[in-house]
């Protein structure tokens, strides 16, 4: 079982357990697993089944064992966190009832139908979840003592390397390098007017207690930093934000919320969690001016001059990107865009479609040294803007090697490592505990002893 991917399956348990947010059905509940004083229902096995129904997961007769076993380990961290007196504070309970919160209002649309289906309010609904979240994130922090000192060197890599039989090392997809100039339209004053209205209007909800900063954010904010997320930012350092935004998540009561404000990506206002020192939890909402296509014709007529000088070896492309692209995460890195997924600057294809389809569709059409002509494009900041989209290089598929994948074959050493600890962390502790299955369950084929 692939420990590593726990926090995930954390986070699944909160969404399916307990909560019927496409099915009405009624299930007959009893105790299958006890660990320390913490039971496992029926209904938390069953609704992790048919999680694993709807995902089109391969089912086998052993699903319900495997997923049992991991619910089990689940539990055992719960137990140790409890036995060594962890705490999670009310703060971060909060945070992580904000986003698990979203995710229904995005899968209902408003919080008028969420109130609707299940005839509470989403404060209500959140208190009723309160203890369950604060059980997960227990075990997670307890799962973070087990593995967050754990690292691999130079050496262990090159052994784990040599260990895979040559059949076994695992192949690499072809990979991408890619860069990009952009230029983004300038915003009309009657866009940011009406702008401002919008958050304006928004705010007043808030504030009025018509609804909740979460529900909002979640429905409306342009932020892609936290939108997704209620509008939470987390352990947010003085200086990391614009200004603008600090001087007022920096100066506001907890649960108090700021004036409208505006900062080069548009207007926010914001709303304090939780301050400690030179760090604040909080939450924000943006709304961001569009562009009219004045704007946007003048961008890309900018961009074709741009063009023109590259095409014509004027000026090479890095060098360009340096000098007159809009984009300030890659113009300093000669407009190499650096892959969020894990730091670098390639891509596999599929990373590439997930992050931008568009520039995975451009760069597809290309050798390597070709750019593309100005073409659309919406940013992570939901702005529109045209660029130009270089092909730096593309290697071939491949068996993975320590020269060109090193970094790879280091999270792969450092995942096995990370589960061998789990495991004998696992081995020692389940002696030390009380685990009780049922009878019917106890001829499962788990990973580990729960019973001696």
């Amino acid at each position: 079982m692939n420990y590593k991917k726990n926090k995930l399956f954390l986070f699944s348990i909160l969404i399916f357990t307990g909560f019927k947010l496409f099915s009405q059905e009624v299930v007959i509940d009893r105790v299958i697993a006890v660990v320390g004083v913490n039971p496992i229902l029926q209904s938390e096995l069953e609704t992790q089944y048919q999680q694993m129904v709807t995902a089109q997961e391969v089912i086998n007769e052993n699903s319900r064992c495997k997923l049992l076993d991991e619910l089990l380990y689940q539990k055992l961290l719960l137990a140790q966190a409890q036995k060594d007196s962890l705490d999670v504070s009310e703060a971060q309970i909060e945070q992580e009832l904000d986003r698990r919160m979203n995710y229904y209002l995005q899968q209902f649309g408003s919080e008028e139908r969420f109130t609707a289906f299940y005839g509470k309010s989403v404060d209500d609904y959140k208190n009723d979840l309160k203890d369950n979240v604060k059980n997960i994130l227990l075990s997670q922090q307890m799962q973070s003592k087990i593995t967050s000192d754990i690292t691999v060197t130079p050496s262990e890599v090159r052994t784990f390397y040599n260990s895979i039989p040559e059949d076994s090392i695992p192949f690499i997809n072809a990979e991408v390098e890619v860069g990009q100039i952009v230029k983004k339209p300038q915003v009309s004053t009657q866009a940011k007017k009406e702008a401002k209205e919008k958050i304006e209007g928004i705010r007043k909800k808030i504030v009025t207690g018509e609804s909740s900063f979460t529900a909002m954010a979640a429905l409306y904010s342009e932020d892609p930093g936290s939108a997704s997320k209620g509008g939470v930012y987390e352990g947010i350092q003085r200086g990391q934000f614009v200004p603008e935004w600090d001087a007022w998540a920096f100066k506001l009561k907890p649960n108090e919320i700021s004036d409208v404000f505006e900062t080069v990506y548009g207007y926010f206002i914001v709303q304090l969690i939780e301050r400690r020192g030179n760090e604040v939890d909080a939450r924000s909402l943006l709304i961001t001016p569009k562009v009219d296509v004045d704007g946007m014709l003048k961008a890309k007529l900018s961009l074709d001059t741009i063009y023109s000088h590259v095409s014509s070896d004027s000026i090479a492309f890095n060098q360009a990107a340096a000098k007159y692209s809009d984009d300030e995460e890659s113009k300093n890195n000669g407009g190499v865009i650096l892959n969020p997924y894990n730091g670098t600057t390639r891509f596999q294809m599929d990373e590439l479609g997930q992050m931008d389809q568009t520039v995975a569709f451009a760069i597809d059409k290309l050798k390597v040294g070709e750019f593309t002509k100005p073409m659309p494009m919406t940013g992570r900041d939901g702005k529109q803007a045209y660029r130009i989209v270089y092909l730096r290089n593309r290697t071939v598929p491949h068996r993975a090697n320590l020269t060109d994948d090193y970094q790879k074959m280091q999270g792969i050493a450092l995942n096995k490592k990370q589960q061998e600890a789990i495991s004998n962390w696992i081995k020692k502790k389940s002696v030390n505990t009380y685990v009780h299955i049922t009878d019917d369950y106890k001829n499962c084929s788990f990973s580990h002893k729960w019973i001696n």
